[in-house]
């Protein structure tokens, strides 16, 4: 059941401006033919829903849906007030399959993203958001959470100098990720025959941590560690690197880095190998999570990665771009 109101919206002459000015109801949204109240209603449903769903069950065009969505999010970023982060997590996301870049900042300690923008992923782009923060805001910055994309380093180490940088394990986890990819395909075309039916198509067995496959991935992947001995001693060589986080020493955790790193002497595992030599390359951004003033939840950088994937899966297609920026920097907010 739809309920319409009828009323005049009254209009005044300005004293002022001596332009004519028409009443502002606090009730009605920016779209005149709905109450901001529905308007509210719509962008909490669109949340958890997409554009069309919602414009198939409560009857409106898919237009009007998606207007009325980006008003209450509008709304919960002017709630959320201006941003002066402490701690800030940068991330890279592609919006096309054209390679084009933007980049998301995150506020680390109030957990949610503060800026969507940049035309690439440039020392410049990223300048950008320094930029828009001010400088007094970005020298009070004590800690940049990134991966190991050069340009975010310097433009940060230029606009932010009191932060220092860490690399996240969400980006160098996916690194020994496409590391270990490698050796299944050189694997696969190394053997023949009924031997490769154990390994084709089995990318996402072997990525996922093993608390997170389903009882049929459970069972795929110890049929692949069984069938194939490189495959397993990689596998498991992967499994164990995420313990380089949990060591408070740095002292330690070197340690088991160039254990780790030496497990590879004559296994055959170039991929592993040039991994080791970017972490080395890189250690210093890494092993400054072992100092206590730098941890930070780093299951929070992960959640928020994969938020964002899924927000970018469900605007696919969406050609645009500020509807995908206000989707980003609410995902985190509560609901108004």
């Amino acid at each position: 059941m739809r309920i319409y109101l009828d009323f005049e919206v009254r209009r005044v002459d300005c004293r002022r401006c001596g332009k004519v000015k028409r009443e502002r109801l606090e009730f009605v949204a920016d779209n005149p033919f709905y109450t901001k109240r529905f308007a509210y209603y719509v962008g909490r449903r669109c949340r958890s829903a997409t554009i069309k769903d919602i414009a198939e069950e409560l009857k409106l065009d898919w237009h009007a849906v998606k207007e009325l969505d980006k008003q209450y999010m509008a709304a919960q970023l002017a709630k959320a007030g201006s941003p002066g982060p402490k701690v800030i997590g940068i991330e890279e996301i592609s919006i096309s399959k054209r390679h084009t870049y933007r980049i998301v900042v995150s506020d680390l300690v109030r957990g949610r993203p503060i800026w969507f923008g940049g035309e690439d992923r440039s020392q410049a782009s990223m300048a950008e958001f320094y930029q828009w923060l001010g400088n007094r805001k970005s020298e009070r910055i004590s800690l940049a959470v990134m991966d190991m994309w050069k340009p975010f380093r310097s433009a940060t180490k230029t606009h932010a100098p009191n932060a220092a940088i860490l690399f996240d394990k969400f980006h160098i986890m996916r690194h020994l990720g496409e590391a270990l990819d490698k050796i299944r395909k050189s694997e696969y075309a190394r053997l023949s025959g009924n031997k490769r039916r154990y390994i084709k198509g089995q990318k996402y067995t072997l990525l996922p941590r093993w608390e997170n496959l389903t009882l049929e991935g459970r069972h795929a992947l110890k049929t692949l560690l069984a069938a194939n001995k490189r495959i397993n001693t990689a596998y498991l060589l992967k499994e164990s690197f995420g313990q380089l986080w949990s060591y408070e020493r740095e002292g330690w955790a070197r340690r088991f880095f160039e254990n780790w790193r030496s497990s590879l002497k004559w296994q055959r595992l170039k991929p592993y190998e040039k991994f080791a030599e970017m972490i080395d390359h890189h250690w210093d951004g890494i092993a400054a999570y072992c100092k206590p003033e730098n941890k930070v939840s780093l299951g929070f950088v992960e959640g928020l990665n994969n938020k964002i994937r899924v927000i970018q899966r469900r605007a696919y297609g969406l050609r645009d771009e500020e509807y995908l920026r206000l989707k980003i920097l609410t995902c985190m907010l509560p609901a108004l």
